[in-house]
């Protein structure tokens, strides 16, 4: 029966060949039909995305996060049907394709470095196209340096080159050019894969507690206390963050809350901030 099932049409009628190394500019990429018609893509090697037939079903658990807290933050501000967000890290473009779905007159820019990948993905998944989504092929930090001020409702992060973010997109320098591009009370969403032992998510809420005012951290109570490795939400702005998170985060699969403020304080004294001051 799963044979059957991973040979019947796939839902994206466009896709790549699967189960096959697929060049691309910065390496190979690799597309996985699973039984439920999903599609889980790697790139050199390491799994990017996971996009299913219902854009708004998100497979990857920090992606769900993120958009549960998007959610609330479009839905608390004034204008959000218009709201404008940007993506440093675009792959197969999961998230991005969920809030389209969710909140069509949002606009969207996804920065994605592998030119060809970001050509291909835009076709294999039917992505909405610009002004509601819009891809642009360059560096994370060359696009978040050039962009003006007070543009963005919403800024998230997920790049990563191998298993770690680029040092240059987790320092103060970074942070602060994620404040100045977010319009007043905008909203900063990062992925942070912290290995135990590292201290990198401590570093990193240490970072952003040098710029913003408000920050959290939505994480599985393990990875939290630095027992595991595994993908933590780091929130950043200047207005209080959006209410309710914490609630609507007991209905995910995972056991993961929102960390208390005392948490987040406590991480921020223990951690040092990246680059200088």
């Amino acid at each position: 029966m799963a044979r059957r099932d991973r040979e019947r049409r796939p839902a994206f009628s466009q896709l790549g060949p699967l189960d096959t190394t697929i060049p691309i500019s910065t390496g190979t990429a690799r597309l996985t039909l699973e039984n439920d018609g999903s599609v889980l893509l790697d790139v050199n090697g390491v799994p990017s995305s996971h996009l299913h037939p219902d854009p708004e079903h998100l497979v990857f658990e920090y992606m769900r996060w993120m958009l549960l807290v998007i959610d609330r933050h479009l839905e608390d501000d004034e204008g959000a049907s218009a709201a404008q967000l940007a993506h440093l890290g675009g792959g197969g473009c999961s998230l991005p394709r969920a809030i389209a779905a969710r909140h069509p007159r949002s606009r969207q820019i996804v920065v994605e470095i592998d030119e060809l990948l970001a050509q291909q993905v835009r076709t294999w998944f039917d992505l909405p196209r610009s002004p509601q989504l819009r891809v642009r092929t360059d560096d994370a930090l060359s696009a978040l340096t050039s962009w003006r001020e007070d543009r963005f409702d919403v800024l998230t992060r997920d790049v990563f080159a191998g298993a770690r973010t680029p040092k240059e997109l987790i320092s103060l320098a970074a942070a602060r050019h994620a404040d100045r591009v977010l319009r007043d009370g905008g909203l900063y969403l990062a992925n942070c894969a912290a290995p135990p032992g590292s201290g990198l998510m401590a570093d990193e809420v240490a970072t952003l507690s040098a710029v913003f005012p408000h920050v959290g951290i939505i994480a599985e109570p393990a990875h939290l206390s630095g027992k595991r490795r595994g993908n933590c939400v780091l929130l950043a702005s200047r207005r209080p963050l959006p209410e309710m998170i914490d609630r609507d985060l007991r209905s995910d699969a995972v056991s993961v809350r929102l960390a208390r403020r005392a948490q987040v304080e406590s991480l921020a004294r223990a951690g040092r901030v990246l680059g200088p001051r």
